[in-house]
């Protein structure tokens, strides 16, 4: 018999499985505080529950936990990445990163990626899979284990595209909000995608009030094309009419990420376009200096041009900000730490 997902399901859901087994519903309250609140790792942590009824979940269902293969911390900054295995032995990433303002953690919706996009390193292997929300989760609930500190802010902009798992994505930021688990405020999440519309177009009609990240990257079709293959099937029109509409469905600004790479996307006429294209928007433009990756030709622009990308930007009434460097002593990039390591196991 497989066993059920017992962390990926809802309060509601798990109040029916206790009806199910025979017992009272209350219970269902209990087992819930004690995977999404005090982070249980196994049922035998559940001290307020009857053996009888621990023997009754260690039948039928599972606790999903990540294993920990890896972690790295900044020197500089203190930034931490680390590398989960899952269960059939795929690897996945997470990041934390520390502010003023409280934990943030970067997390990856999938196994690898199939999107294609030529500056990145999560996609250099394909997709192996999609993450399961108790995946998603435990990302989250093992750093917080791991530093016995509170996370307060979730991006979900790791390996992955999260709209290429919509489902297990939906659920996750259910149980990620949800006013008896970890209770992470919606507004202080963040959710990335490359730019698929359906996907945008259907998240602004969830009712939720994250904040919606979309890869940029270029500010004209041809260019766009050449750095992401979605943008073959999904043109900026489209992309930014979507972004409209889930700007007046749920009232939330869009950031819209600009990776910056010398000689590519950071030239004067990039910068007419892109003030052309956000003139009298409501958004936000996130200026990104690049990461290498090592099977990648990019190089990061310099300094001082992403400065001037930036001042002259404004100047044209554009909103725009230059992202802090985190973990740049690390293998800082998405996919970078798994790539190393699966290259590792294939020597």
């Amino acid at each position: 018999m497989n066993k059920i997902d017992i962390k990926s399901l809802t309060l509601q859901e798990l109040a029916e499985e206790l009806e199910r087994l025979g017992e009272k519903k209350y219970r269902a309250k209990q087992i819930y505080d004690w995977l999404h609140v005090k982070l249980a790792e196994s049922f035998d942590e559940m001290t307020n529950l009857s053996k009888a009824l621990i023997q009754k979940l260690k039948e039928q269902y599972v606790i999903t936990c990540l294993e920990l293969a890896d972690v790295q911390i900044s020197r500089i900054d203190g930034t931490r990445k680390y590398l989960f295995r899952l269960d059939d032995g795929n690897m996945i990433e997470s990041v934390l990163m520390k502010y003023k303002h409280g934990n943030s953690v970067c997390i990856s919706s999938q196994a690898g990626c199939r999107m294609g996009c030529t500056f990145c390193a999560s996609t250099l292997e394909g997709l192996e899979r999609s993450l399961q929300p108790s995946e998603m989760l435990d990302q989250i609930y093992h750093i917080q284990r791991h530093t016995k500190e509170r996370v307060s802010h979730v991006v979900v902009m790791g390996t992955g595209e999260p709209f290429d798992n919509y489902d297990s994505l939906l659920r996750f930021l259910r149980l990620l909000t949800d006013e008896n688990g970890l209770h992470i405020s919606q507004r202080n999440i963040t959710v990335s995608t490359c730019g698929i519309v359906p996907g945008i177009r259907k998240f602004a009609e969830e009712g939720l009030n994250v904040t919606l990240a979309l890869s940029l990257h270029a500010a004209n079709d041809e260019k766009r094309r050449k750095i992401m293959p979605i943008a073959r099937k999904y043109p900026l029109t489209e992309v930014l009419e979507a972004c409209r509409y889930y700007f007046a469905q749920t009232g939330r600004r869009v950031t819209f990420e600009y990776s910056m790479a010398a000689g590519v996307n950071d030239s004067p006429e990039d910068i007419r376009e892109l003030a052309k294209l956000f003139k009298g928007e409501p958004c936000h433009i996130n200026l990104i200096p690049i990461n290498p990756v090592k099977e990648r030709q990019f190089v990061q622009s310099d300094k001082k041009v992403i400065e001037n990308f930036k001042n002259k930007l404004e100047n044209l009434g554009i909103n725009v900000t230059i992202r802090r460097e985190m973990g740049r002593d690390i293998d800082g990039a998405c996919g970078q730490l798994r790539k190393r390591y699966m290259d590792k196991l294939s020597r």
